[in-house]
């Protein structure tokens, strides 16, 4: 065999081998265990039908109209609007104020205490200002408005949970705060380092209320359209790469506990979409982290538009993603 033919040989062996380790890396990223749900949607449950009222209510409440630092006095009345549904069902609020383009604004936490002090921690968090002049009703008043049921939901387990969960909205998520020190769960996250608090992971609650059983009505920043469906009827968690054994944890305890499609898996942060949340805050930090998301611009035609109205928002499907995903905290292992 001629020395040309040998080198053709190994490097056509060579570029097999890329091409495998390649697919192979592809399929790692993205493989989640359990079964997503097919076929139709069960019936709502009673529970679930007076959740989808509340929900409108809550998300309405939210973003009927801009929400942000151009706006202050609509994103303070947001913040007294979480701060009193809090209040009432008896949490005390703990707000975290800092400063930002010269004016007051503050993360709002509320916290689920365990049985004992010597357990982890489990954040659930959801930002709650709007960009720029869009009112912000899927993107994140879906968000908001689904963190504000999981604190009613759950008020049975104040002092007898397993873990420490801690429920925050965050603010500034949005340009032009956003991946900057200024973005409210970067404040956020950097102190809950310092402080350190023994953390299991981070859930991100990010545009939930968008679906649609229509073929191709979803896309994806290449390549994942090559594994993942071209129907936008599901829910996806997602996460960087140092979060996999995270993301996996919780689809496959939300496969376990719902009844509604979804998908999952992990990417480089500089992929397109990948890091577009607060969960990007908390891996910064070196925390698990991941988003729960219906995708936002690769599905949502409204997205950062003066059209992102309570109206657009599918509050029956968001209201099973919201027990689905009470369910997975619930019973989330200590």
């Amino acid at each position: 065999m001629s020395s040309d033919t040998v080198t053709r040989l190994t490097a056509i062996g060579l570029l097999l081998l890329l091409f495998g380790l390649t697919i192979g890396a592809f399929f790692w990223m993205t493989a989640v265990p359990g079964q997503s749900h097919l076929g139709p949607l069960p019936p709502l449950t009673s529970a679930q039908s007076r959740l989808t009222e509340t929900l409108k209510v809550d998300v309405t409440a939210i973003a009927s109209r801009p929400h942000n630092v151009q706006y202050p006095r609509a994103l303070e009345a947001v913040a007294q609007h979480i701060e009193q549904e809090l209040e009432a069902v008896g949490y005390a609020v703990q707000r975290h104020p800092y400063e930002a383009s010269g004016r007051p604004v503050r993360n709002i936490e509320v916290v689920i205490q365990p049985t004992s002090t010597n357990v982890k921690t489990l954040i659930v968090g959801a930002h709650y200002d709007s960009a720029g002049d869009a009112p912000g009703a899927n993107d994140n008043g879906s968000g908001a408005a689904a963190l504000l049921a999981l604190a009613r939901r759950m008020t049975d387990l104040r002092g007898r949970a397993a873990i420490r969960i801690r429920l925050v909205f965050f603010v500034n998520e949005e340009p032009p705060f956003f991946q900057t020190t200024k973005m409210g769960s970067a404040v956020y996250a950097k102190r809950l380092r310092q402080s350190g608090e023994d953390v299991l992971g981070m859930i991100s609650l990010e545009t939930l209320g968008y679906y649609s059983d229509q073929a191709g009505s979803q896309h994806y920043p290449f390549p994942l359209g090559l594994r993942y469906p071209g129907t936008g009827n599901f829910v996806a968690f997602v996460g960087m790469l140092p979060s996999r054994s995270f993301v996996r944890q919780t689809v496959e305890a939300f496969r376990k506990e719902a009844r509604f499609p979804s998908v999952g898996g992990v990417a480089p942060g500089a992929l397109q979409g990948i890091g577009w949340s607060d969960h990007w805050s908390f891996a910064n930090e070196g925390f698990p982290a991941l988003m729960v998301t219906d995708t936002a611009p690769f599905r949502y035609p409204y997205y950062h538009t003066t059209r992102d109205t309570p109206d657009k928002v599918n509050y029956q499907r968001l209201a099973r993603v919201v027990s689905g995903l009470e369910a997975v905290i619930r019973h989330w292992p200590s």
